[in-house]
């Protein structure tokens, strides 16, 4: 757990302050309770972990549930108004702005987005439903992504349209 958080802060620049580090630092501390094998323990930590949690979502406006997986290089810019699904998972340096929305499609389907590496998602860019976005994409403000984004491409606009970053 140290390892990471180590590691995000240097991401942070070393800023105690950055919202987006408490988030991180929050959610670190969530997935590494689920290996304290003392029982008892694990429920305290579990106790402090929603409490955290629930103080961080209501200063920062920021849901990053612990059972969201995230790769290394996750980073949070600017805070207020991210709501993260649990069901969801990101690749290795994911980076998400405020407003951002990633999500369930429909509530019978409980399947959230897959992001690769490298994906850039601008502020209040929504991406729901059970698809998957490639690596090394750039999802424009705004946008409601519906549909699944192939590696190296741009998807703006409601509904989102895919643009291939390649140039011919």
């Amino acid at each position: 757990m140290f390892d990471y958080i180590r590691n995000d802060l240097n991401i942070y620049k070393g800023n105690w302050a950055a919202q987006g580090f408490w988030v991180m630092l929050v959610y670190r501390f969530g997935r590494w309770r689920y290996g304290v094998r003392i029982k008892l323990l694990r429920k305290l930590c579990s106790l402090i972990y929603k409490v955290l949690y629930k103080l961080v979502q209501i200063v920062t406006g920021i849901e990053l549930p612990c059972e969201v997986e995230v790769g290394e290089g996750f980073v949070i810019d600017h805070f207020g108004g991210i709501v993260i699904s649990g069901y969801a998972r990101f690749g290795t340096n994911c980076r998400i702005r405020n407003g951002v929305v990633v999500g369930l499609k429909n509530v019978e389907d409980v399947v959230a987005p897959v992001f690769g590496d490298d994906v850039d998602i601008g502020t209040g860019a929504k991406v729901l439903g059970n698809i998957k976005i490639g690596s090394r994409v750039i999802i424009g403000a705004n946008a409601v992504v519906l549909t699944d984004v192939p590696d190296d491409s741009i998807a703006v606009g409601v509904p989102a349209i895919i643009k291939s970053r390649k140039k011919v």
